[in-house]
Protein backbone atom coordinates (compact mmCIF):
# COMPACT_ATOMS: atom_id res chain seq x y z
CA UNK A 1 0.00 0.00 0.00
CA UNK A 2 3.06 2.45 1.10
CA UNK A 3 4.29 2.30 -2.36
CA UNK A 4 1.17 2.08 -4.41
CA UNK A 5 0.55 5.76 -2.68
CA UNK A 6 3.68 7.13 -3.09
CA UNK A 7 3.42 6.20 -6.66
CA UNK A 8 0.40 7.87 -6.64
CA UNK A 9 2.34 11.35 -4.94
CA UNK A 10 4.62 11.02 -8.09
CA UNK A 11 2.70 10.49 -10.35
CA UNK A 12 0.75 14.16 -9.47
CA UNK A 13 3.83 15.85 -8.96
CA UNK A 14 4.69 14.66 -12.95
CA UNK A 15 1.67 15.69 -13.82
CA UNK A 16 1.62 19.50 -11.96
CA UNK A 17 5.02 20.06 -13.65
CA UNK A 18 4.20 19.25 -17.16
CA UNK A 19 0.95 21.25 -16.63
CA UNK A 20 3.30 24.07 -15.25
CA UNK A 21 5.50 23.41 -18.11
CA UNK A 22 2.69 24.17 -20.72
CA UNK A 23 1.17 26.74 -18.93
CA UNK A 24 4.33 28.93 -18.98
CA UNK A 25 5.40 27.77 -22.22
CA UNK A 26 2.14 28.82 -23.75
CA UNK A 27 2.54 31.90 -22.04
CA UNK A 28 5.90 32.55 -23.59
CA UNK A 29 4.31 32.24 -27.16
CA UNK A 30 0.92 34.23 -26.42
CA UNK A 31 4.05 37.03 -25.34
CA UNK A 32 6.01 36.49 -28.82
CA UNK A 33 2.87 36.95 -30.65
CA UNK A 34 1.58 39.92 -28.83
CA UNK A 35 4.87 41.75 -29.23
CA UNK A 36 5.00 40.39 -33.16
CA UNK A 37 1.17 41.91 -33.56
CA UNK A 38 1.93 44.90 -32.00
CA UNK A 39 4.95 45.29 -33.95
CA UNK A 40 2.79 45.12 -37.17
CA UNK A 41 0.52 47.06 -35.81
CA UNK A 42 2.87 49.98 -34.82
CA UNK A 43 4.76 49.29 -38.53
CA UNK A 44 1.28 49.48 -40.48
CA UNK A 45 0.65 52.98 -38.53
CA UNK A 46 3.93 54.40 -39.35
CA UNK A 47 3.25 57.32 -42.04
CA UNK A 48 5.49 56.74 -45.13
CA UNK A 49 8.17 59.42 -44.89
CA UNK A 50 9.10 59.01 -48.35
CA UNK A 51 8.28 61.52 -50.99
CA UNK A 52 7.88 61.12 -54.72
CA UNK A 53 9.12 63.81 -56.56
CA UNK A 54 6.46 65.86 -58.91
CA UNK A 55 7.75 64.81 -62.49
CA UNK A 56 7.87 67.96 -65.00
CA UNK A 57 5.73 68.78 -67.40
CA UNK A 58 5.74 70.10 -71.31
CA UNK A 59 5.41 73.56 -71.79
CA UNK A 60 3.74 75.93 -74.51
CA UNK A 61 1.60 73.07 -75.11
CA UNK A 62 4.25 70.95 -76.23
CA UNK A 63 4.49 67.07 -76.43
CA UNK A 64 7.71 66.62 -74.62
CA UNK A 65 9.34 68.03 -71.32
CA UNK A 66 12.43 69.78 -73.44
CA UNK A 67 15.92 68.59 -72.24
CA UNK A 68 17.99 71.06 -69.85
CA UNK A 69 19.55 74.09 -71.57
CA UNK A 70 16.24 74.42 -73.64
CA UNK A 71 13.39 76.69 -74.09
CA UNK A 72 9.89 75.01 -74.62
CA UNK A 73 8.68 77.21 -77.58
CA UNK A 74 5.56 77.69 -79.76
CA UNK A 75 4.49 80.71 -81.91
CA UNK A 76 1.80 80.68 -84.06
CA UNK A 77 1.10 83.71 -86.71
CA UNK A 78 -2.59 85.92 -86.96
CA UNK A 79 -5.11 84.18 -88.72
CA UNK A 80 -5.59 86.88 -91.58
CA UNK A 81 -6.40 90.19 -90.19
CA UNK A 82 -8.72 88.53 -87.46
CA UNK A 83 -7.29 86.85 -85.26
CA UNK A 84 -3.81 87.68 -83.44
CA UNK A 85 -0.89 85.67 -83.27
CA UNK A 86 0.45 83.95 -80.03
CA UNK A 87 4.03 83.76 -78.55
CA UNK A 88 4.84 81.33 -76.06
CA UNK A 89 8.41 80.58 -74.26
CA UNK A 90 9.49 79.15 -71.47
CA UNK A 91 5.56 77.68 -70.13
CA UNK A 92 4.56 81.90 -70.37
CA UNK A 93 2.22 83.28 -72.92
CA UNK A 94 4.05 86.43 -73.65
CA UNK A 95 1.71 87.94 -76.86
CA UNK A 96 -1.65 87.03 -77.65
CA UNK A 97 -4.70 88.39 -79.29
CA UNK A 98 -6.36 87.92 -75.77
CA UNK A 99 -4.47 90.03 -74.23
CA UNK A 100 -4.44 92.54 -76.84
CA UNK A 101 -1.00 93.23 -76.92
CA UNK A 102 -0.52 92.39 -80.75
CA UNK A 103 -0.86 94.31 -83.82
CA UNK A 104 -0.61 94.15 -87.53
CA UNK A 105 2.96 93.82 -88.84
CA UNK A 106 5.86 92.52 -86.77
CA UNK A 107 4.98 91.24 -83.62
CA UNK A 108 8.42 90.99 -82.16
CA UNK A 109 7.99 89.45 -78.59
CA UNK A 110 6.88 92.47 -76.40
CA UNK A 111 7.87 95.09 -78.65
CA UNK A 112 5.12 97.40 -79.57
CA UNK A 113 5.06 97.75 -83.68
CA UNK A 114 4.35 101.73 -83.25
CA UNK A 115 7.80 101.88 -82.40
CA UNK A 116 11.07 102.01 -84.73
CA UNK A 117 11.42 98.71 -85.03
CA UNK A 118 14.74 98.63 -87.15
CA UNK A 119 16.12 100.71 -84.54
CA UNK A 120 15.17 98.24 -81.61
CA UNK A 121 16.63 95.00 -84.05
CA UNK A 122 19.86 96.89 -84.78
CA UNK A 123 20.36 97.15 -80.65
CA UNK A 124 19.81 93.67 -79.87
CA UNK A 125 22.94 92.43 -78.35
CA UNK A 126 24.55 89.00 -79.75
CA UNK A 127 23.36 86.20 -77.96
CA UNK A 128 19.77 87.26 -77.69
CA UNK A 129 17.07 85.00 -78.52
CA UNK A 130 14.26 87.01 -80.58
CA UNK A 131 11.24 85.28 -81.49
CA UNK A 132 8.65 86.58 -84.06
CA UNK A 133 5.54 86.20 -85.56
CA UNK A 134 3.58 88.36 -88.68
CA UNK A 135 -0.12 89.39 -88.34
CA UNK A 136 -2.12 91.50 -91.32
CA UNK A 137 0.45 92.62 -93.86
CA UNK A 138 3.51 92.74 -92.66
CA UNK A 139 5.16 94.10 -95.26
CA UNK A 140 3.66 97.29 -94.89
CA UNK A 141 6.69 98.08 -92.53
CA UNK A 142 9.10 95.28 -93.67
CA UNK A 143 12.27 97.32 -95.11
CA UNK A 144 15.49 96.03 -96.64
CA UNK A 145 17.69 96.52 -94.10
CA UNK A 146 15.16 95.01 -91.45
CA UNK A 147 15.40 91.94 -93.66
CA UNK A 148 19.39 91.72 -93.17
CA UNK A 149 18.77 92.31 -89.61
CA UNK A 150 16.58 88.67 -89.34
CA UNK A 151 19.11 86.85 -92.32
CA UNK A 152 21.94 88.40 -89.00
CA UNK A 153 19.72 86.30 -86.60
CA UNK A 154 19.44 82.92 -88.82
CA UNK A 155 16.57 83.78 -90.95
CA UNK A 156 16.34 82.10 -94.47
CA UNK A 157 13.15 82.93 -95.62
CA UNK A 158 12.31 86.68 -94.69
CA UNK A 159 13.58 87.88 -98.13
CA UNK A 160 11.07 85.81 -99.39
CA UNK A 161 8.24 86.81 -97.53
CA UNK A 162 6.03 89.21 -99.64
CA UNK A 163 2.33 91.04 -99.67
CA UNK A 164 -0.10 89.41 -97.05
CA UNK A 165 2.51 86.11 -95.95
CA UNK A 166 2.43 84.67 -93.01
CA UNK A 167 5.91 83.70 -91.16
CA UNK A 168 7.28 82.96 -87.71
CA UNK A 169 10.56 82.74 -86.36
CA UNK A 170 13.01 82.48 -83.39
CA UNK A 171 16.43 83.00 -83.59
CA UNK A 172 19.55 84.33 -81.75
CA UNK A 173 20.88 87.60 -83.19
CA UNK A 174 24.74 87.41 -83.71
CA UNK A 175 24.55 84.28 -85.76
CA UNK A 176 25.70 83.17 -89.21
CA UNK A 177 23.53 79.87 -88.71
CA UNK A 178 20.76 79.12 -90.06
CA UNK A 179 17.91 78.71 -87.79
CA UNK A 180 15.73 75.64 -87.80
CA UNK A 181 12.89 77.81 -86.16
CA UNK A 182 11.29 79.27 -88.87
CA UNK A 183 8.00 78.91 -90.88
CA UNK A 184 6.13 80.83 -94.12
CA UNK A 185 3.02 80.69 -95.33
CA UNK A 186 2.67 82.21 -99.39
CA UNK A 187 -0.37 84.26 -99.97
CA UNK A 188 -1.69 82.42 -103.10
CA UNK A 189 -5.29 82.49 -104.20
CA UNK A 190 -4.95 78.70 -105.04
CA UNK A 191 -4.04 77.65 -101.88
CA UNK A 192 -5.26 80.17 -99.92
CA UNK A 193 -7.58 79.52 -97.10
CA UNK A 194 -9.22 82.31 -95.87
CA UNK A 195 -10.54 84.90 -98.42
CA UNK A 196 -7.12 86.62 -99.86
CA UNK A 197 -5.25 84.99 -97.03
CA UNK A 198 -2.91 82.13 -96.20
CA UNK A 199 -3.70 79.48 -93.93
CA UNK A 200 -2.13 80.29 -90.39
CA UNK A 201 1.80 78.86 -89.78
CA UNK A 202 3.12 78.18 -86.73
CA UNK A 203 6.32 76.25 -84.71
CA UNK A 204 7.24 74.86 -81.80
CA UNK A 205 9.88 73.09 -80.12
CA UNK A 206 13.15 73.35 -77.41
CA UNK A 207 15.28 75.95 -78.55
CA UNK A 208 18.72 76.24 -76.69
CA UNK A 209 19.56 78.64 -74.65
CA UNK A 210 22.65 79.22 -76.43
CA UNK A 211 24.35 78.92 -79.87
CA UNK A 212 26.45 75.79 -78.30
CA UNK A 213 23.52 73.45 -76.94
CA UNK A 214 22.62 72.93 -80.89
CA UNK A 215 19.30 72.93 -82.19
CA UNK A 216 16.92 70.62 -81.98
CA UNK A 217 13.33 70.87 -83.49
Amino acid sequence: MRYRAVFKIVAVIIVVLITWGIANNSFDQLETTRKILSFIDVDQRKPNSRTVAKAPEPKCSLSRVCPPHHFALHITSGAANVVGPKICFDGKIIMSHVFNNVGPGLNVVVVNVKKDILAYLTNIQPGMIVLVASFDDMTTILTNEMREVFVGMGSSLIKSVKHRDNWVFAGIAGTENRSLFEKHAVNDQKTNIYEGWPDVVELSGCFPRTLTDGQTT
